[in-house]
């Protein structure tokens, strides 16, 4: 059997969909590296990945590709799944808005730094590009009470919320689909994080982007209703 015969499988005639689809995911550590790992091993090979960091010993907890230590994430995924291209790149508010997402048919956002996040999600909006978004997953030990939502109507999440804040404030009307947990945030020092909610963020991911490329029901964008 050949490597996606599984896929086809279940998907059918829509494989070619996954197949040709062109996806970009922003963010490869815990939740981006298991996203960009389904997709690919799904049959979503058209994908593109941006992240600025090299793999440290702390990240070896919950990271694909952290046996690696010191080399670019980028490269390293660029190697592990054949045909990825690896953008290295710092994301902030100001490096967001030289990514030409209008290349893409869906965006991932994985990333954990807020005004970056404002500004991809701005910049979809702009471009009518389709955006999912992971919301924080660090300090939680309960992969069960994670939750596909609009952006809007996230709880318990205060990095979702000041999210929110920060959107409002820069004049964004639009909608997404985002992936949080309900689970109360435990007061551990730093951001003590666990692979089985990490991952199970980036599954969803993963689940919601093949969802909007076979075109269900569940869109994962759309026009904010007042």
């Amino acid at each position: 059997m050949g490597r996606f015969e599984r896929s086809k499988m279940l998907f059918g005639e829509d494989f070619a969909r996954l197949q040709n689809a062109r996806v970009l995911v922003c963010g490869c550590g815990g939740v981006g590296g298991v996203c960009i790992d389904t997709l690919y091993r799904s049959g979503v090979v058209n994908l593109s990945v941006v992240d600025c960091d090299s793999f440290e010993l702390s990240n070896q907890n919950r990271q694909i590709g952290s046996e690696n230590l010191g080399e670019q994430k980028t490269k390293v995924f660029e190697r592990l799944y054949p045909g990825v291209v690896g953008l290295e790149c710092r994301l902030s508010a100001e490096t967001v808005e030289t990514l030409d997402v209008e290349e893409f048919d869906l965006v991932i956002d994985s990333i954990d730094d807020i005004p970056a996040k404002v500004a991809l999600a701005n910049l979809c909006a702009r471009s009518g590009v389709p955006l999912i978004s992971s919301m924080g997953g660090a300090r939680r030990f309960d992969p069960t009470q994670i939750r596909v939502e609009s952006v809007w109507r996230t709880k318990n999440d205060p990095f979702a919320r000041k999210f929110r804040y920060e959107l409002k404030r820069s004049g964004f009307v639009g909608d997404f689909k985002c992936v949080f947990s309900m689970e109360i945030p435990t007061k551990c020092e730093g951001l003590g994080s666990f692979k089985a909610v990490t991952a199970a963020f980036g599954l969803h991911l993963a689940a919601l982007a093949v969802k909007n490329i076979l075109k269900c029901k569940c869109s994962v964008y759309h026009p904010r209703v007042a």
